[in-house]
């Protein structure tokens, strides 16, 4: 039986509770965002924790799943894509200066003072988040695993890019890219992206390609994979892909 905490704390960048969920209770902090609209239990019920089960109850991995607000901006059918991305950017500050400062330090803590960077993760949705906030972000982390996920903003604001929506935007800002200093801190990171050639997968097939060739041209490495074309856009395969990987990250 996995330890799970439950926990809803108040946002100051977000102006609302927040709700999230941490599994185990020391190791490898992971951070797992949830597919569109999806709620912070969504991995645990999809069975994800399941399969993250033998490492969580052996102290190597502690999985925090956080909670998205799509309905307020990718997703959002009432507002424009100014105020959308606006928002994005106050989530994007809830997780980098509220989650994930907790994170790590709780994570010093429950690991005998040893200070870890962080595994980010998700599918679908949950992937292009994990993926963006790793680039943005590279310093909090040391990890990255995404599953079947798009990594442009193209699919939510259509050929739109001003402002912060380029900023969030893999496939339009890692290109212009130079700093050398944030280039190599993803050259010492381990990144495996992943996605099937089966139904549903066509976007993310096409998107996964053009970031392989984008890390290839910046000299990043990185395990990018196709799975079969009977490799679906759904849970069935991601709990296999999860198992799969996180043998070779942990």
């Amino acid at each position: 039986m996995v330890s799970v905490q439950y926990r809803n704390e108040y946002s100051p960048a977000l102006g609302r509770d927040m709700e999230y969920k941490i599994y185990g209770d020391r190791g490898k902090p992971m951070l797992v965002f949830p597919t569109s609209l999806g709620r912070f239990y969504q991995y645990e019920d999809s069975g994800m924790i399941d399969e993250l089960a033998d490492w969580i109850n052996a102290g190597k991995l502690q999985v925090w799943t956080c909670d998205s607000i799509d309905e307020e901006t990718f997703f959002s059918s009432h507002w424009n894509i100014e105020d959308r991305i606006g928002r994005h950017e106050q989530y994007n500050a809830y997780i980098v200066h509220e989650l994930i400062p907790r994170i790590l330090h709780e994570s010093q803590h429950n690991n005998g003072g040893h200070e870890q960077k962080i595994l980010i993760s998700g599918c679908s949705m949950g992937a292009y988040y994990s993926s963006n906030f790793f680039f943005r972000h590279p310093h909090h982390f040391d990890t990255l695993l995404a599953l079947s996920g798009v990594y442009s903003v193209q699919h939510f604001f259509g050929d739109y890019r001003e402002g912060a929506v380029y900023y969030n935007s893999p496939l339009d800002y890692l290109p212009n890219l130079h700093d050398e200093l944030i280039l190599d801190q993803y050259r010492r990171s381990r990144i495996v992206i992943c996605c099937g050639q089966g139904a549903w997968e066509d976007e993310m097939r096409y998107e996964t390609g053009r970031l392989q060739q984008v890390l290839q041209d910046k000299h990043i490495p990185a395990r990018i994979e196709f799975w079969g074309h009977d490799v679906d856009h759904e849970w069935h395969w991601w709990r296999q892909q999860i198992r799969y990987y996180m043998s070779s990250l942990l």
